[in-house]
């Protein structure tokens, strides 16, 4: 989803008009406008400002790739193997390697999965 599209659903989801938006940012409504139609893309500042009147992170206003979601996700698994014991880090590591491993015997010999 461009940021333009996050814009006008933060924007319609707060009940707020792109005047109202425009004056917590410090812009015009017609910029507001031209964001959310993707005509111009916020500065950093801007979106930076954005975001926290959104209480988003700046990261998630910006990336358009749907990266960001999967990332955290797979941030929060990390955080949970680490507080497991030793042992169990150790086969949760051996068993993702092993996986990766074979993920990537597959692809380099475009082996189809089954």
């Amino acid at each position: 989803m461009a940021i333009g599209d996050k814009i006008l659903a933060l924007r319609k989801h707060q009940g707020w008009s792109q005047q109202q938006l425009a004056k917590k940012v410090g812009t015009s409504g017609p910029i507001i406008g031209r964001y959310e139609r993707n005509e111009m893309v916020p500065s950093v500042e801007v979106a930076k400002k954005m975001a926290d009147i959104f209480a988003v992170t700046l990261d998630y206003l910006v990336d358009d790739t749907g990266k960001t979601a999967e990332i955290k996700a797979m941030l929060q698994r990390v955080v949970e193997i680490e507080a497991l014991e030793q042992e169990d880090k150790k086969t949760i590591v051996q068993v993702i390697d092993s996986l990766l491993r074979d993920a990537k015997a597959r692809k380099a010999y475009a082996i189809p999965q089954g």
